[in-house]
């Protein structure tokens, strides 16, 4: 091998670790997704550091963290998975805080329930009800709350879709399998309103907070980016974005009068 290609070998296999380790690897929750790419988008415009996602339940990464899956940062659908997780040593402390609060809707992909959608649920007029599994998902478990604070766990549970996560429960909906679903709200904004189908915003008082926790993972102590990519999220900049997806953030920015 003449020396030229020596030299091109060498500066690929420098190029290749100097790119793995400007490399953030993120685990979101899926109701977080579609909000966690424009971060993304934003964030990877003034920095030099590249994020790589993971999208899916908050129960699947909790239990792969422990394992120990290479995650840097794991931004849960719930405070209690990152709490477990800071208990059993696997956090940076002082690192852990809310990034956002989850908002609950009842959707259907059909227009024609607009206005009825509510009443639709009360009088069991659908064909299917999905929601995410409540073991791994929080807003399945918000879902609970609401039909059990209305009465109609009972009655509706026959009709019931489980989806693995919140994105699997939107499918379930988008595709016609079911009628209704809960959803998160996020997951139906696009240009600062739902661009299909008809929903519920359900009132907040019907289920407990969806408060959203982040969390440093001690495996990424001397990330860099990682840290970059968290003192981006406390920018106002960030939180505008976290509130044009339909979350209430931390400011009291929201885009309720948007929807």
């Amino acid at each position: 091998m003449n020396l030229k290609k020596c030299l091109w070998l060498i500066f690929l296999c420098v190029f290749a670790l100097c790119s793995k380790a400007k490399s953030v690897h993120i685990a979101v929750a899926a109701n977080f997704n579609n909000t966690m790419k424009s971060l993304v988008k934003e964030f990877e415009k003034t920095s030099d550091y590249q994020i790589v996602l993971s999208s899916g339940s908050s129960g699947k990464f909790y239990a792969q963290i422990r394992q120990g899956a290479p995650y840097e940062l794991f931004f849960s659908a719930d405070q209690t998975k990152p709490d477990a997780l800071e208990k059993d040593g696997l956090v940076m402390a002082n690192s852990r805080f809310t990034y956002a609060i989850g908002r609950l809707v009842l959707w259907s992909a059909q227009p024609d329930f607009i206005n009825k959608i509510e009443t639709k649920l009360k009088e069991g007029a659908f064909n299917k009800l999905a929601l995410a599994n409540p073991k791994l998902a929080p807003y399945g478990v918000a879902a609970l709350q609401v039909l059990k604070s209305v009465e109609l766990i009972d009655t509706t549970q026959p009709k019931w879709v489980i989806g693995e996560n919140i994105a699997q429960t939107y499918q379930f909906v988008s595709s016609g399998n079911a009628d209704l679903g809960f959803i998160a709200l996020s997951q139906l904004l696009g240009k600062n309103r739902v661009q299909r189908g008809s929903y519920w915003l359900v009132p907040d008082i019907m289920h407990y907070p969806i408060k959203q926790d982040v969390v440093l993972l001690r495996s990424a102590e001397k990330s860099q980016g990682a840290q970059a990519f968290l003192d981006f999220i406390h920018t106002n900049k960030a939180q505008r974005i976290i509130a044009r997806y339909g979350y209430l953030v931390s400011n009291s920015i929201n885009m309720e009068q948007g929807i």
